[in-house]
């Protein structure tokens, strides 16, 4: 499967998704391997298959082998992160700020693509998680190294555009409609 073929599942009330998801493609706000890995590591953080299949089939035309796994690294590390520091950010108890995460994170110091590359991503699939404190840390780190607010949001639009494409597909999924329940 396909990008393409991706698009013409999304239902006819989700026409907006399927139009934004048309836009990634020719998007030039971000380039080549950057711009595919950040594809991939948000599809695999819409924990949906059917998109994650997707858009791998597509991405591995465009990423190295060290890239692919890199986006799969970065989807993979930010899922456990973005759970534990959500929580110490949210908790009531800062106690558990202080205390070590004790989490092997050891891929971000050394992820195989460019640290700028992965920093992106992993911003990314922290919006998609909804890690305030993971897309603050991601976001400092992008912008000491010179990344622009531009390309910044341009990932984190592509993970919306990303993860609004896995939500449509599963609503169409769901079969009838209101008025059929009704």
């Amino acid at each position: 499967m396909s990008i393409e073929a991706l698009k013409a599942r999304i239902p006819d009330f989700a026409k907006d998704v399927r139009l934004n998801l048309s836009s990634l493609v020719n998007d030039e706000g971000l380039q080549g391997e950057t711009k595919w890995g950040l594809i991939l590591a948000c599809g695999i953080a819409t924990r949906n298959a059917e998109v994650a299949n997707a858009i791998d089939a597509e991405a591995s035309a465009h990423l190295s082998a060290q890239a692919r796994e890199a986006a799969r690294s970065a989807a993979s590390i930010m899922a456990m992160n973005n759970v534990y520091y959500r929580f110490v950010h949210l908790a009531s108890n800062k106690e558990y700020g202080k205390m070590p995460a004790k989490l092997r994170m050891t891929v971000i110091g050394n992820p195989g693509v460019s640290k700028t590359d992965f920093e992106l991503w992993s911003l990314a699939v922290s919006a998609i998680n909804g890690c305030g404190m993971c897309i603050d840390a991601h976001e400092q780190v992008l912008r000491q190294h010179g990344v622009d607010s531009a390309a910044i949001q341009t990932a984190v639009r592509f993970a919306s555009i990303i993860t609004s494409a896995a939500v449509a597909i599963e609503a169409g999924d769901l079969g009838g409609t209101l008025a059929d329940a009704a």
